[in-house]
C-alpha cells in the first residue's frame, strides 16, 4: 500500500498480528514545534496504571510489548517511531492508542503530518493516515483494537487543545507539572500510598539553546541514564563470493559510548568498553557502562549510567562515541542523545550530519558549576590524527591530560 492510498478518518483495516513499527512523520524547519509520539494500552478505554502510557520519558512498556524507538531528522524529514508487537501483546488489553503531541506550538505549524504503519521485519508499508490540523496540541491519530481474534487499525484524527497532559488525563494518567497548584489536604484516616505521578517535561538541547541545568530540571539524585540511539544505512565493506558468486558484503556498525571523567580529588579516567573499563556506580567513578551494544539495535543504543547521588564528586564529566568497526565516519548516521535523570526532565539533542572523516564525536560535557551540574551540549565531530587513537583525541581536544595504552575488547 503506497500514499496514494492513504486511509481516511474513521476508516478501519486489518493488520497482521506481528511486529510493527508505527512511524510518526512531519517536516521540521523553523518555527516547526517539536512532535514526540506516544502510545496508550487501554482496557475498557482506559489505562490499568501509568505504567500502560509510553512515551519519551517511559520508554518500554513492562510487557515488552511497546517501545518507543525515539526520533530521527533526515534532512528536515523527521520520525519518531513506535515499536509495536501485537502477537506479544497482553491478553487483556482491547486497544493500543497512538497518539501525537506538539511541544512549542500547535499541529496546525506542523507540515506534512503523517502517521503509517510499517510491517517491522519486512518494511511494507499496510496502513497510513495523513491527517488535517488546526488549534490542536495533542492528536489520537490512530489506535489498534481487537475484533474477533484478530487486530485492526483505524485512522482517528481526534485532536486536543489541552496538550499531552490533557491526552493523558483523559485516559486516566496521573501527571505531575510543575506548574499545578499545591495538593488539598489528605482526608483523615490511614495515609493510603500516592500514585506515582507520569512526568512530561522534557529540554530539548539546540546550537542556539546548548546548556541546561540538571538541577532546574530536577534532577538532583538518582541515576541519570545517557542513552545514544542511532540509525544508519548499512555500510558497504568490499565484496565477497557464496555460492561461486560475486556478493556486496556489509559490516555492522559498532559504535562504542565512552566517558572521561574527572572527579573532586583530582584523578582522572575513562569508562568504556575498550579493556573492560565499564566502571562502577556505587563507589568510584560513579559511572557505569551498561555493557555493549555490538547489534546497533534501535530500540537500546548505547546506555551509561551516572549516579547523582554522588555529584559533589565530580568536577567534569566528557560523554564521547567512538566507532570501533563497521564505518570509517559517523557521514550516514542520524543519532539522538538523550540524558533522563531518575527524576526531573529529560534531556535530549540530536547529532548534526557529519561531512567530515570523523571516528569520534563529543557528545556532551558535564560540569560542577557551585554544586550544580550543567549539561553543556557538544556534538562535535573529531578527526584523529594519523596513528593517534579517538581517546587520545579527544583527550586533546578537552585537555583532559591523561597517559593512554592501547585496548581491545
Amino acid at each position: 500500500m503506497g500514499a496514494d492510498m492513504s486511509m481516511l478518518k474513521g476508516s478501519n483495516l486489518q493488520v497482521p498480528t506481528t511486529a510493527l513499527r508505527v512511524e510518526l512523520g512531519w517536516r521540521s524547519g523553523t518555527g516547526v514545534p517539536d512532535v514526540d509520539a506516544s502510545a496508550l494500552l487501554l482496557v475498557s478505554g482506559k489505562v490499568r496504571t501509568d505504567g500502560d502510557f509510553v512515551f519519551y520519558n517511559q520508554p518500554a512498556h513492562s510487557s515488552g510489548a511497546v517501545r518507543h524507538e525515539g526520533k530521527r531528522d533526515v534532512g528536515g524529514q523527521v520520525t519518531d517511531t513506535l515499536l509495536v508487537d501485537l502477537a506479544h501483546m497482553e491478553s487483556a488489553i482491547e486497544t493500543v492508542v497512538l497518539a501525537a503531541s506538539a511541544d512549542g506550538g500547535t499541529f496546525g505549524q506542523v507540515p506534512g503530518l503523517y502517521i503509517r504503519v510499517l510491517d517491522a521485519q519486512g518494511g511494507r508499508e499496510v496502513a497510513r493516515y495523513d491527517p488535517t490540523a488546526t488549534v490542536e496540541t495533542a492528536f489520537v491519530l490512530g489506535e489498534f483494537y481487537r475484533r474477533q481474534g484478530a487486530w485492526k487499525f483505524r485512522a482517528v484524527g481526534q485532536g486536543y487543545d489541552s496538550g499531552l497532559e490533557g491526552l493523558a488525563t483523559d485516559y486516566g494518567i496521573t501527571v505531575d507539572e510543575p506548574q499545578h497548584a499545591a495538593p488539598p489536604p489528605p482526608p483523615p484516616g490511614p495515609p493510603a500510598a500516592p500514585p506515582t505521578p507520569v512526568r512530561l517535561t522534557k529540554v530539548t538541547l539546540t546550537k542556539q539553546a546548548p546548556s541546561v541545568s540538571l538541577a532546574k530540571q530536577g534532577g538532583t539524585s538518582g541515576a541519570l541514564r545517557v542513552n545514544l540511539n542511532w540509525q544508519t544505512r548499512k555500510q558497504f565493506s568490499g565484496w565477497g563470493s557464496k555460492h561461486g558468486r560475486a556478493v556486496a558484503l556489509h559490516a555492522d556498525l559498532d559504535l562504542d559510548l565512552c566517558a572521561l571523567y574527572e572527579l573532586s580529588d583530582g584523578s582522572k579516567g575513562v569508562v568504556q568498553a575498550l579493556g573492560n573499563a565499564f566502571g562502577a556506580l556505587h563507589q568510584p567513578p560513579y559511572i557505569h557502562l551498561d555493557g555493549d551494544d555490538r547489534t546497533g539495535a534501535v530500540a537500546t543504543g548505547e546506555n551509561l549510567t551516572v549516579n547523582l547521588d554522588h555529584k559533589q564528586r565530580f568536577r567534569r564529566i566528557l560523554i564521547f562515541v567512538t566507532i570501533y568497526e563497521g564505518a570509517r565516519s559517523f557521514a550516514d548516521l542520524h543519532a539522538t542523545v538523550t540524558l533522563q535523570p531518575q527524576y526531573g526532565a529529560a534531556v535530549e539533542f540530536f547529532l548534526d550530519e557529519c561531512t567530515v572523516p570523523s571516528t569520534v564525536c563529543a557528545l556532551a560535557l558535564i560540569t560542577n558549576t557551585d554544586g550544580d551540574l550543567v549539561v553543556q551540549r557538544e556534538a562535535r565531530y573529531l578527526v584523529p590524527e594519523r596513528g593517534v587513537s579517538p581517546q587520545r583525541t579527544v583527550d586533546q581536544a578537552y585537555g583532559w591530560g591523561m597517559n593512554w595504552t592501547p585496548g581491545r575488547k
